[in-house]
């Protein structure tokens, strides 16, 4: 058990990182939630969460705290290459998983993504190639930079300061997953919201996505091999996406 290492100014007003890390875990759930669910209006509180989650280890920690959440490079290749095949291979389970069980109906979380991205951008018109752009170009940018910053690192970490890193590995990635039950399992539909049962499974598979990307944090010391799988993952779950289900 470690403490993470916060500013001096956060440290004497706060106390400890963990009250920071559980206060926007909240905060982000409650972003993603309203930016998923709410009213066209408030889609941009999607990525401005995941611009806050990039931001709060320069708001908060010190120099040595950042490179503590692991904000150092690793220097083996194989860290890379092991992060490639894991994104890789986390979507191809989702997509097989997700057309054997559900086909291509509204029980499928791929299919929930889809109609996510064409309530995002007008799809009227659009060749699907160029869709795929559009919409995967954020998606390999924002959301694995800033989840895995927040996830992987500051609440991992602030999490070890009281529990084991196997068990604050294990607390973020229920975190992670819980907060995806937003991407699906509760659905805005037709100007009402839907709980689907598959969305449990749906978690449950983002959190064991997240352990693997933790792992991938423990074995290189480094956020940027799960940054990296993180990033493959989006973009091999938008290529299975507009490859079969459009």
């Amino acid at each position: 058990m470690r403490t993470l290492l916060l500013k001096e100014g956060w440290k004497k007003l706060v106390g400890n990182a963990l009250t920071i890390a559980l206060l926007f875990s909240l905060l982000f759930a409650a972003m993603r939630g309203f930016g998923m669910l709410g009213p066209a209006s408030f889609r941009p509180l999607v990525p401005l969460g995941f611009v806050l989650m990039m931001a709060l280890p320069f708001i908060f920690l010190t120099k040595a705290g950042r490179q503590q959440i692991g904000l150092v490079k690793s220097q083996r290749t194989k860290h890379y290459i092991n992060a490639i095949l894991f994104g890789i291979a986390a979507p191809s389970v989702c997509f097989v998983a997700g057309l054997l069980l559900f086909n291509t109906g509204p029980e499928n979380w791929f299919i929930t993504i889809r109609n996510y991205y064409f309530t995002q951008v007008p799809s009227d018109g659009v060749p699907p190639a160029q869709l795929f752009f559009i919409v995967t170009i954020p998606a390999i940018i924002f959301s694995p930079i800033g989840e895995e910053i927040f996830f992987r690192g500051f609440l991992q970490e602030a999490l070890t300061s009281n529990f084991s890193l196997k068990k604050s590995m294990v607390l973020e990635s229920l975190v992670f997953g819980l907060v995806h039950i937003f991407h699906h399992g509760l659905v805005r539909a037709d100007g009402q919201i839907h709980f689907y049962w598959s969305g449990l499974l749906w978690v449950i598979l983002m959190c064991c996505t997240a352990y693997g990307f933790a792992t991938l944090r423990k074995n290189s010391g480094s956020l940027f091999p799960s940054i990296v799988a993180h990033a493959v993952f989006n973009l091999v779950m938008n290529a299975y996406i507009f490859s079969f289900l459009i």
